[in-house]
């Protein structure tokens, strides 16, 4: 039996890379709208991404698009539910993430659906985490397992102890993030085998994205893997 695990490519900032990661078979794409951070865009400078990619790939018709194509993902932390929301509907995502500390209340506030930042701490068992996954998972949300890494909300480049995330990862709704790059994702594929896999840093080049980089790590995480 072979399987293919999804690819999320996050950190896009323009429609020439969002266009690459669609046709290299990406499932979703990443717009960070986090306040503060290196590839924050604001409202506006996602929409214009989120508008060239969807129009370039009609008119292009994009390889295996499957009706609507690679999700459309907005990142934000701890900010207002309603701006969020809001932000959500203007940018015309398919879903947020959320990556700090946002309760039960908030994310069931959300209009759109959700995907969960987790990220794993040194004391974390691998029981606990597993119970956390399971909830979010039981309320039809994505959960993304990270490092963690004090007062930096993700997109460190650095892997956890991936023997954490054994029997976790391939549960069906999760993604598999942290120091994943073209040179090590089929590694975990194989570890794992996630549902899905998540990278940022690992497909940029003196923090750009890398357009042969994107290409590389979908082909590498797509590779058929026995399972």
């Amino acid at each position: 039996m072979t399987y293919q695990p999804k690819v999320k490519i996050c950190g896009l900032r323009d429609g020439d890379s969002a266009m690459v990661a669609a046709n290299s078979g990406a499932d979703f794409l990443g717009l960070c709208l986090v306040e503060g951070v290196r590839r924050q865009l604001t409202p506006f400078e996602a929409q214009e991404v989120a508008r060239n990619y969807r129009i370039r790939a009609r008119d292009h018709r994009v390889k295996r698009l499957r009706q609507k194509g690679p999700q459309l993902v907005g990142l934000f932390l701890n900010q207002d539910a309603r701006w969020v929301n809001k932000t959500a509907q203007q940018v015309d995502l398919d879903y947020v993430q959320l990556n700090g500390e946002e309760d039960e209340a908030y994310m069931r506030a959300m209009w759109k659906p959700v995907i969960r930042q987790l990220r794993i701490k040194p004391d974390m068992t691998r029981k606990q985490l597993s119970d956390i996954v399971d909830h979010h998972l039981a309320n039809n949300r994505i959960v993304l397992l990270d490092r963690y890494e004090e007062n930096q909300p993700g997109g460190t480049g650095k892997s956890f102890d991936w023997s954490m995330a054994e029997e976790i990862a391939n549960r069906e709704g999760v993604l598999l993030a942290g120091g994943l790059a073209p040179d090590n994702v089929q590694s975990a594929v194989r570890q794992l085998t996630p549902w899905g896999v998540d990278v940022s840093s690992g497909v940029e080049t003196d923090g750009i994205k890398d357009h042969g980089k994107i290409q590389s790590f979908i082909q590498t995480a797509k590779l058929e893997a026995k399972v």
